[in-house]
Formats: C-alpha cells, sequence, structure tokens
C-alpha cells in the first residue's frame, strides 16, 4: 500500500510539474524539473496535511473519538513540505536577495556576487553533512521514533531527509549558477510579484458577483 501511494505520489507529481504557472521560472535544466517536480510534491503534501487535520477535528469534536495519529502525521508531513519549498524557492530564484544593491552593481561584481553566494552556500552544505552525517545515520540505522503514543519514525526520517535535500538545494544554487552566469541582468520591481491571471480572474469573480 505504501509502495502504491509512493508511486501515485511520484506520477502526479511529474504530470503537475508539466503545467508550470506564468510566475513560474521555467525549468532550465535537468534539476531544475527534478526541483519542480519536489514543488509539486510539496502542494500535494499540503493538501494532505489539510485533510489530515479536517479528520482528526471531525473524530473529536463530532464523534469524540479524537485520533492519536494525526499531530504527529501532520508534523511529519510538514517537516517534508517545508524542506522541499527550500528547494523549490531556490529554483524560483525566491530566495533573499537585496534587488535594489544588486541591480546597481556593474555586470562583473553581479557576478562575483552569485559566486560568492554559491560558494557560502557549498560550505554552509559541507560543514552541516560534516557535522550532522553520523547522527543522521545512526537515527536512520535505528529508525528513531517520536516516544509519542503513536510513535513515528520522525527522527529516523526526518534527520536524514533534511541532510539529503541541503544538497540537493546546493546542487540546484550551483545549477543557478551556471545557468544564469551569461545572461543578461534584469530589472527588479515589485511589479514582477504580481499575478497577472489571477488578478483576471478576480476581476471576473467579482464581475460575476455583481
Amino acid at each position: 500500500m505504501l509502495i502504491s501511494i509512493t508511486l501515485s505520489l511520484l506520477l502526479a507529481s511529474i504530470y503537475l510539474s508539466d503545467w508550470p504557472v506564468s510566475i513560474e521560472t521555467r525549468p532550465d535544466g535537468f534539476f531544475d524539473i527534478v526541483s519542480l517536480i519536489c514543488s509539486r510534491i510539496a502542494m500535494i503534501a499540503t493538501a494532505a496535511i489539510v485533510l489530515v487535520m479536517f479528520y482528526e477535528v471531525v473524530s473529536r469534536y463530532v464523534f469524540s473519538r479524537p485520533t492519536l495519529w494525526a499531530n504527529e502525521l501532520s508534523l511529519w508531513i510538514a517537516a517534508f513540505v517545508f524542506l522541499l519549498a527550500g528547494q523549490y524557492a531556490m529554483q524560483q530564484r525566491c530566495h533573499i536577495r537585496i534587488y535594489i544593491i544588486y541591480d546597481m552593481l556593474p555586470r562583473w561584481l553581479q557576478k562575483l556576487s552569485d559566486l560568492i553566494s554559491a560558494a557560502l552556500i557549498c560550505v554552509f552544505t559541507f560543514a552541516l553533512i560534516w557535522g550532522g552525517y553520523n547522527d543522521a545515520m545512526r537515527r536512520m540505522l535505528r529508525m528513531e521514533t517520536f516516544g509519542t503514543a503513536w510513535d513515528p519514525p520522525l527522527p529516523g526520517t526526518v534527520k536524514p531527509a533534511i541532510l539529503i535535500i541541503i544538497l540537493a538545494v546546493t546542487i540546484q544554487a550551483v545549477s543557478n549558477l551556471i545557468a544564469d552566469w551569461n545572461k543578461e541582468p534584469g530589472e527588479h520591481t515589485p511589479a514582477d510579484d504580481i499575478d497577472e491571471e489571477e488578478i483576471e480572474k478576480l476581476k471576473q469573480t467579482l464581475g460575476e458577483v455583481k
């Protein structure tokens, strides 16, 4: 059953990754596609959290039969959503950057800034894996549990996942650096975050309501 659920989630994410929305950065290489697939997994998992919590609320307050697993399961899923969202943000270049200063720099200095940024990410990832590998392997090999009534193996799965996904984020950062190296710099304004299609849909909806 778990294998079937996993395969269904993966296939659905691969299918949905072929339908990027207008404000998304288009994939430029194999690893961009991997990151988009991971983002779709996170989106589906977010809906799963809502369903789990809805079940818990109905079970607790309507039937007076609270579950032992809903809270831990939602935490478990949310941990992976948080990690995968970081990879997606890196692929979309949505991470924090002070564009007011960056846009004022000459192109060679922008490239140097990007290079230093990617190098710092690599150093951070190396330090994190170096310091956390043994602990993560120990927790994973014994499938360390959460210590609650349901007792799922949150530490045994999330701790290794942190190292794996941080490594994936770093690969994505290097991929971005290579892809953007010879591109012309763009101007950044607050209007970049506006989704024109969404605004049009809102106008149509408001028009139908009136």
